[in-house]
């Protein structure tokens, strides 16, 4: 086996180490939070959920990252190889600093830098102008539908606001999207998927956390308080368990997408068809990044975004999950920090707008602009270097 190949296997395996790293806080913030576990039973949890993950969904984002972002005829194995350390040092980087950050967008992010720095922009498979067309026609539908309900709803309590237009229009294009593509009206894939996922992913996260944490606390709202403590932190085990399923069954795929590409690339396979060693040692390799926890991350999402109660743990998590288990069956790869940190401040605004530490929020909002171009830049950077170093070769 060429030993770019075996390099790259080891890369993309390290990759989805450093994302169980970053991303443990995900599917176990809110349970170390509301002290529903102790950090360590948490992180077991997490890990052995995220190992079991990609063996319940099929490898549809697997598909997406192996092949629906760069035309499979440009990729070389070098070419996958630095994608992947644009994407593995963006996503160190920011776990160092305790900031979360989507590792699949860092390696989407990598894949388009060393995309274009190898073979121009025609490399990369750009949506179809149809595709765009009826994204931007749904997306407009549930804007307006939006903005109409909560406007009429706040109007007739009394409250109209003009923002009030603003907010439902942002949860109606939040929600209309995901359904049109659930039923099946509107089909995107590959980059626009992506793009379309940066931006609902934490909104989804947030509405769905809101209304669910909402409709909790009005279920339970004549139970004494310290019955519903107990009652949530056990239901939290199960909720934290759905969301390392769908953590592990989104994110381990990008190693698994990595891996069979270059494979493919290097000939030792004939078609995309993810090999079941691929798939244990890739889920494997998220599962021991899990279990070594990235702490300082999980500080920043348990503790610094808003206080967290154990029936607002619970909601935060189910509502995650649901969310990455819904993405995982249609295949888009979207961001587990995203739509997690969204859930928790979804379930924080439930209490009102001066729970939620908005600052805290500025950082990782900033942080999830930058993934993308930042990976981009170093992946681009790197192949340039080892061309100018290395000619040809490279």
């Amino acid at each position: 086996m060429d030993p770019i190949i075996i390099l790259g296997i080891v890369l993309a395996l390290l990759f989805n180490f450093a994302n169980g790293l970053n991303d443990a806080a995900n599917s176990i913030a809110t349970i170390i939070a509301t002290k529903a576990l102790t950090p360590l039973q948490a992180v077991l949890l997490a890990g052995v959920f995220n190992l079991l993950g990609p063996l319940l969904f099929t490898t549809a984002i697997a598909a997406t990252i192996g092949r629906g972002i760069v035309d499979p005829s440009f990729l070389t194995p070098t070419l996958i190889l630095v994608a992947l350390v644009g994407g593995v040092l963006w996503v160190l980087t920011t776990s160092l600093l305790g900031i979360p950050v989507s590792s699949s967008h860092a390696l989407i992010g990598g894949l388009l830098g060393a995309g274009i720095a190898g073979a121009g922009t025609g490399a990369i498979i750009w949506p179809s102008l149809s595709m765009i067309e009826q994204t931007v026609f749904y997306g407009l539908a549930g804007i307006v539908l939006g903005a109409i309900v909560t406007g009429a709803f706040a109007y007739l309590k009394g409250e109209f606001k003009p923002w009030n237009l603003l907010v439902g229009g942002l949860i109606g294009v939040t929600l209309a999207i995901p359904i049109a593509i659930a039923t099946g009206f509107l089909k995107v894939s590959g980059l626009l998927a992506i793009i379309i996922f940066i931006v609902i992913s934490p909104t989804l996260g947030f509405v769905v956390a809101f209304i669910f944490g909402t409709a909790v606390v009005h279920a339970f709202r004549n139970y004494a308080p310290r019955r519903l403590t107990r009652f949530f932190r056990n239901l939290q085990i199960f909720s934290g368990s759905l969301q390392a399923v769908g953590h592990g069954g989104n994110d381990a795929q990008n190693a698994m997408g990595i891996i069979t590409a270059m494979l493919l690339a290097g000939g030792l396979i004939s078609e995309f068809a993810v090999p079941l060693w691929v798939i244990l040692a890739s889920s494997l390799a998220i599962s021991i990044g899990t279990l070594l926890g990235g702490w300082r991350v999980i500080d920043k999402m348990a503790n610094k975004i808003t206080r967290i109660r154990p029936y607002q743990g619970f909601a935060a998590s189910t509502s995650a999950g649901g969310v990455l288990s819904l993405m995982n069956v249609f295949g888009v790869p979207v961001s587990t920090t995203h739509a997690t940190t969204g859930a928790i401040m979804g379930v924080g605004a439930t209490r009102g707008y001066s729970a939620v530490k908005w600052g805290v929020v500025r950082e990782i909002l900033i942080a999830w602009i930058l993934t993308v171009p930042a990976a981009a830049v170093v992946a681009g950077i790197c192949l340039l270097a080892g061309q100018a170093v290395f000619g040809g070769v490279f």
